[in-house]
């Protein structure tokens, strides 16, 4: 028998007044006696950092690579000590221009020390800090710092001239602009005109005191606030108190310790995910708190492999889309391989997976074939990567148990969402059923699953599915302002997430899709489309793929951003000349993608309603630029919709004459 990784702790709820029903409530093994208690001694994040500070000083704490010359130098870190004394002097700053504990100031910009730091500055006021994506447009920059009343901006020293256009509509709260780095007379000039101030980073630093006395903190009150950029393109403050941020840092402390990778001094954490979002965020804090290392990517795409592996990580986070591309990049090295090796790296991974499956660790499953068969792939990472975590959207299985085998590191997924302050459910390292779940809950939150009559997912079946639904310690407090959307996703004490998932016998939870994207084609067939996208993305083929259908129509369609490598040499063989724009465009290249995808599907068990009919190739990636996808590559189907309006119209024409089209 399986072994369990939930206990029952509440009994299943019938349909009645109007509710569906919903199943049983569950939490993890590890908190069968009750969630886990919060550490009492702690009131706000700030005591992890000031508690750090205390017993690491002389530890590296922030680094980067400073560019001369078009070069990126080694690393350069700062210490522990030495970031609180600048800390110090920004928190002093920005209350002496009247912001007062409770009060809001706007970080905006990629991730860097000075993002850090005025985050550190803000926590140590007891000021609330509201976290802006570096990828957002105008009309969304100029929406949050009025909606949160920011009056004290941290900005990008490349964002201010862009902030600037937006400040005139913003003036009732914003008070000063602080660039993260130098900044121009000019820009001084053109920001005093708006009757707002402007400062380098250095000039801020220098208002601020050494040694003023802080502010008590509570619990209770709150940490940030932070805009989800969404896939509908609303956004909505997710307001997370300070028990929510301690609840997220305990917990993952919690998970690492049970799985034996706790994180030490002697760490170090590669900081690229966006420190908007909050899955990077609380890991980033949870390091602060171990007085580990955290060294920043340049804000180059280019350039991110290049800086893992002069920084060596010991630690690794990264969302589905990251690890396509790992996953993608080592097959093309292994296909171009010679017969041999691919021939012997095929056996290292059936050998090592079988070991897996068997119950062996990851260090235990193969060490023969670590040494001369996948460490060029963790030297890949810099060599030192020991726990590689996933997060922010369901990691596609196969891909899962490519990382697990090859890493040579314990690899982990978990789930969460902005709402729940990061991870509410986690995979446990070296249990290897896992994979293609995202584990239990964590010890910090009940779960259940509530049924969606509407579309045939039942919550007490024998295979419950249904909408997950949470309570606990790391919940939101509720949408900024907007006591009707909190109202519309709290119900009896349950944060109704959107998403659907289902219980597996072991207690764990595998996520099926979201509610908001399954839709119904005209014949009455409901279909969950990110499941159906997860499958076509495991044709090498493809880069990215978003399936579209409505309930006029009775068949799906496709825009397809194809792999370039495979299919110039699909051009090779067919005699097909142009570039890779031009083969996009070629109906033979469309068919024979069509094709590929759908013998794909078949083999993935896709039902017939569920093939595409047509597609359309795009040379061009997904990208947040054209706000098509999240800055945690997930797509924004309202955005996409809009972009690919025409060729969706053409596709559908076409395909009803029988013939497929550009």
């Amino acid at each position: 028998m399986a072994e369990m990784y939930t206990v029952k702790v509440g009994e299943p709820t019938p349909a009645a007044g109007g509710r569906p029903s919903a199943g049983p409530v569950y939490r993890s093994i590890y908190a069968k006696d009750g969630l886990m208690h919060l550490p009492q001694e702690t009131q706000s994040p700030w005591d992890f950092f000031s508690g750090a500070v205390e017993k690491y000083p002389k530890n590296r704490m922030l680094g980067r690579r400073h560019v001369t010359d078009g070069k990126a130098s080694d690393y350069v870190w700062q210490t522990y000590e030495e970031v609180y004394q600048k800390v110090m002097r920004i928190g002093s700053a920005i209350r002496s221009f009247g912001v007062k504990p409770g009060d809001h100031c706007g970080i905006y910009g990629s991730n860097c020390p000075e993002w850090v730091m005025a985050m550190q500055a803000c926590n140590s006021r007891g000021i609330c800090y509201v976290p802006l994506y570096d990828t957002l447009g105008p009309n969304a920059v100029e929406f949050i710092l009025d909606h949160a009343e920011i009056s004290i901006a941290f900005v990008q020293e490349s964002k201010i001239k862009s902030i600037l256009t937006v400040v005139p509509k913003c003036t009732a709260h914003l008070r000063a602009i602080v660039s993260f780095g130098d900044v121009t007379s000019e820009l001084k000039r053109e920001a005093e005109k708006l009757r707002v101030s402007c400062f380098s980073w250095e000039e801020f630093s220098s208002m601020g005191k050494q040694n003023d006395e802080l502010p008590k903190k509570q619990k209770d009150e709150i940490c940030t606030i932070m805009y989800t950029s969404g896939t509908t393109g609303d956004p909505k403050g997710v307001i997370i108190t300070n028990r929510a941020i301690i609840a997220g840092i305990t917990t993952t402390e919690h998970l690492l310790k049970e799985t034996d990778k706790v994180v030490t001094e002697d760490d170090s954490y590669f900081s690229y995910l966006p420190l908007a979002h909050i899955f990077d965020q609380v890991i980033e804090n949870y390091f602060i708190s171990k007085g580990a290392s955290i060294g920043f990517w340049q804000g180059d795409i280019r350039y991110l492999m290049e800086d893992v592996q002069v920084m060596k990580p010991t630690i690794f986070c990264g969302v589905p889309r990251v690890y396509d591309r790992i996953y993608t990049g080592i097959n093309l090295k292994i296909q171009s391989g010679g017969m041999i090796a691919k021939h012997l790296f095929q056996y290292a991974y059936n050998y090592k997976l079988t070991n897996m499956r068997n119950g062996l660790k990851q260090h235990e499953a193969s060490p023969f074939f670590d040494k001369i068969v996948f460490a060029k792939i963790k030297e890949g990472l810099g060599g030192r990567i020991r726990l590689m975590l996933a997060g922010a959207a369901p990691l596609p299985r196969h891909i899962e148990e490519f990382m697990r085998v090859t890493s040579c590191s314990v690899f982990v997924q978990g789930y969460g969402l902005t709402e729940s302050c990061a991870g509410c459910f986690t995979s446990i390292a070296n249990v290897f059923s896992m994979i293609g779940t995202v584990g239990p809950p964590v010890t910090t939150i009940e779960a259940r699953l509530e049924s969606i009559p509407e579309m045939g997912y039942d919550a007490l079946s024998d295979m419950p599915r249904g909408e997950i639904c949470l309570r606990g310690h790391t919940l939101f407090s509720g949408y900024y302002k907007r006591p009707d959307l909190t109202e519309e996703v709290f119900s009896d004490g349950w944060f109704h997430t959107g998403d659907i998932g289902e219980w597996q016998p072991d207690g764990t939870m595998k996520i099926i899709d979201r509610k908001k994207n399954i839709f119904k084609l005209s014949q009455g067939e409901y279909v969950a489309v990110e499941v159906l996208e997860s499958a076509y993305m495991q044709s090498p083929l493809v880069a990215s793929v978003w399936v579209y259908g409505n309930s006029f129509e009775s068949f799906l369609i496709a825009v397809v951003v194809p792999e370039r490598q495979p299919l110039e040499e699909w051009a090779a063989v067919n005699n097909k000349a142009g570039d890779f724009a031009e083969l996009c465009n070629d109906p033979k290249a469309r068919g024979y993608i069509q094709d590929e995808l759908n013998k794909t599907g078949k083999k993935l068990g896709l039902r017939g309603f569920e093939m595409l009919k047509a597609v359309h190739l795009e040379p061009a990636p997904f990208s947040i630029e054209k706000d098509l996808i999240t800055p945690t590559f997930k797509l924004k189907r309202p955005q996409l919709l809009r972009y690919y309006k025409d060729r969706i119209d053409q596709l559908y024409k076409h395909a009803k004459q029988g013939r497929t089209t550009q």
